[in-house]
């Protein structure tokens, strides 16, 4: 199975975005610049819709490495081929591969590869993120947490956002 990985984070400083409201009514959105996150790290297979998340307080390789442990028990049956971008947690040395996991990278500066880019759109846009403030880190965690949970379960709505067709969009 191929599956592509990516991470992003969420946190407490939100970004006002355009929403709808009746008239007479205003919008009315608070701001706020709190420097606090966490990170979401997740693997997707488009051809499925089949996903594998994890929440950690740190980008890093500990991180990536629980990613692939999860991703490996939870597809035990799978040899998968993650694909992914060549960020320094992907790359090191202290990367511990499962034996089912086989890497290969994008190449550099090209997200536009990596499906997984659109699961980050649609959480911010659709699961309460969108225009909204967070008193804590720990309620980030939570509606983050909610958010993976309903991702995971919307296999189809997975499989269309993340699916590419390579062979008709090719030019020669």
């Amino acid at each position: 199975m191929v599956f592509f990985e990516d991470e992003a984070s969420f946190g407490r400083m939100n970004h006002v975005r355009k929403c709808w409201v009746h008239r007479p009514d205003r919008a009315i959105v608070k701001k706020q610049a709190i420097r606090e996150y966490l990170y979401a790290f997740t693997t997707v297979c488009p051809q499925t819709g089949e996903t594998c998340s994890i929440i950690s307080p740190f980008c890093n390789t500990n991180a990536m490495n629980a990613l692939l442990i999860e991703t490996s028990i939870a597809f035990p049956l799978y040899r998968i081929v993650m694909i992914m971008d060549s960020a320094g947690w992907h790359t090191t040395n202290k990367l511990k591969l499962p034996e089912n996991i086989t890497i290969l990278p994008l190449p550099p500066y090209s997200p536009e590869l990596n499906p997984t880019e659109h699961i980050w759109d649609y959480i911010r846009e659709q699961k309460e993120f969108n225009n909204y403030t967070f008193n804590s880190i720990d309620e980030v965690d939570k509606q983050l947490g909610v958010a993976l949970c309903d991702l995971h379960n919307e296999k189809s709505i997975i499989s269309s956002m993340c699916n590419f067709d390579w062979i008709n969009s090719a030019t020669c």
